[in-house]
């Protein structure tokens, strides 16, 4: 994995999909769609958006798939306090289902749900990348999937000269490593 380097896996800024700060959920989503469609169909779809504020390469946030349901029902901050997960504290199933029912998460038809896309600003739920989620192009491949694997992040925003150049994607480093194992056997 030495002779790899980030550069030659991520995606540049550029073919990802991108919004400013400022825009609404359902812009998000039509960048997203947009983003895909210009996608190289050989790789892995996008799952997430960045967010920028000011120029493009000034990436300050990052939205996902749960960021998108999470924003959708804002029920779930009042019930999960500080971004937590209710799994790693060992409630079941039944547990998890009262807590639906409790909080009347969910309780609205999804077509009223999604409505409100046009008024959710992205900066509200957006996800801000830490300390650990950023990686030089430079870098080798096995100093990525080590930061990958010990921040359990599902990318890393790659730089170039302090600015923003790419995005390294977990799935990326996965498909190159599962060709490198189906070509050891050959």
């Amino acid at each position: 994995m030495k002779t790899v380097c980030v550069k030659d896996l991520m995606i540049p800024l550029d073919e990802y999909a991108t919004v400013p700060k400022d825009a609404t959920l359902y812009d998000a989503i039509i960048a997203l769609e947009k983003a895909l469609q210009d996608f190289d169909q050989k790789r892995y779809p996008h799952r997430a958006i960045l967010v920028y504020e000011g120029e493009k390469e000034n990436i300050v946030g990052k939205v996902g798939q749960l960021d998108v349901l999470k924003a959708l029902e804002p029920k779930y901050e009042k019930m999960m306090e500080k971004g937590g997960s209710l799994a790693r504290f060992g409630f079941g199933r039944q547990f998890k289902k009262s807590l639906l029912e409790q909080y009347k998460l969910w309780d609205k038809p999804l077509s009223d749900v999604c409505k409100k896309s046009a008024e959710i600003r992205v900066k509200e739920f957006m996800y801000a990348p830490g300390e650990g989620e950023y990686v030089e192009a430079s870098i080798t491949l096995d100093e990525a999937i080590n930061q990958l694997v010990i921040g359990r992040h599902q990318s890393l925003l790659v730089t170039e000269a302090k600015k923003i150049t790419g995005i390294l994607r977990l799935t990326d480093v996965f498909m190159a490593v599962f060709n490198e194992i189906r070509a050891s056997k050959a």
